[in-house]
């Protein structure tokens, strides 16, 4: 099994919701066990402004997937709530699954880049992976510890609880 963390966001069709039913969808994932998830943060939106800010959270999940049949399953889970993917970047949407860490991997081809390509700069991913794993170091040697320091906690905002058990790392 393999450490896995995966952003979720949606800020369409009552969010906190979105979110819960995203995590019941991963707990049955095939060959896959949920650890635990953060707590649910708002943050402003990326990209267009013209839109309702977001909810967010990092979980947790210990898998046998493969990287692209995990990326597989996520985008089903997405559809599966109503996801319609569109040429605009960073719209709205239902729900956003993205794979933040996959183990110690390192990949880049035209369908997944990890570790995500961007999250060092987002708090809205840094602040709920460092409830689930503080301790956690990038496969570059980074240590998320140093992330946040350079990642302002501005504009986010932490709304709710766990809605399941956190990890440590």
């Amino acid at each position: 099994m393999e450490s896995v963390y995966i952003g979720l966001g949606s800020n369409l069709a009552e969010p906190q919701s979105q979110l819960r039913a995203a995590l019941q969808a991963l707990q049955a994932l095939p060959d896959s066990r949920l650890i635990g998830c953060s707590s649910l943060y708002a943050s402003d939106p990326l990209g267009p402004a013209d839109q309702p800010r977001y909810v967010n959270a990092v979980a947790a999940l210990d898998t046998r997937l493969e990287p692209h049949a995990l990326l597989d399953q996520l985008q089903r889970i997405e559809l599966e709530q109503g996801r319609q993917r569109k040429a605009e970047r960073w719209g709205p949407r239902t729900l956003d699954l993205d794979i933040l860490m996959f183990g110690e991997r390192v990949l880049h081809d035209e369908r997944l880049t990890v570790p995500h390509y961007h999250m060092h700069a987002r708090a809205f991913v840094l602040y709920p992976l460092a409830e689930l794993a503080p301790g956690l170091q990038l496969p570059d040697g980074r240590v998320l510890t140093e992330l946040l320091t350079a990642c302002p906690f501005t504009g986010l905002e932490r709304i709710a609880a766990a809605p399941l058990p956190t990890v440590t790392a």
